[in-house]
């Protein structure tokens, strides 16, 4: 299952903290990065997708940055697997 989580920064902590934790930090087992952005926007600052059997994972490491990122995470289809669903739902002609 592909996971989309969208971050934004808590009031008080720097970009320089946030960058030193991460080059110290690894995502949890069970949990499978695709893809991590860093943006410069307001919101999100950060996107990762990953892939992971349960959300559990997912839950872990947001938690474990909750002081740093307020997270907003969603359950995530591909186009190819959206496509693929809106096929089966359209009606036979």
């Amino acid at each position: 299952m592909l996971f989309v989580t969208l971050g934004t920064p808590v009031a008080g902590s720097t970009t320089k903290q946030r960058v030193a934790r991460r080059l110290q930090w690894s995502y949890p087992p069970g949990s499978n990065i695709i893809a991590e952005y860093w943006l410069q926007t307001t919101y999100p600052t950060l996107i990762v997708i990953s892939e992971a059997d349960s959300i559990a994972p997912i839950m872990a490491a947001t938690t474990e940055w909750d002081d740093m990122f307020s997270f907003t995470t969603v359950p995530a289809v591909t186009a190819e697997e959206g496509m693929e669903m809106a096929k089966k739902m359209m009606p036979q002609a």
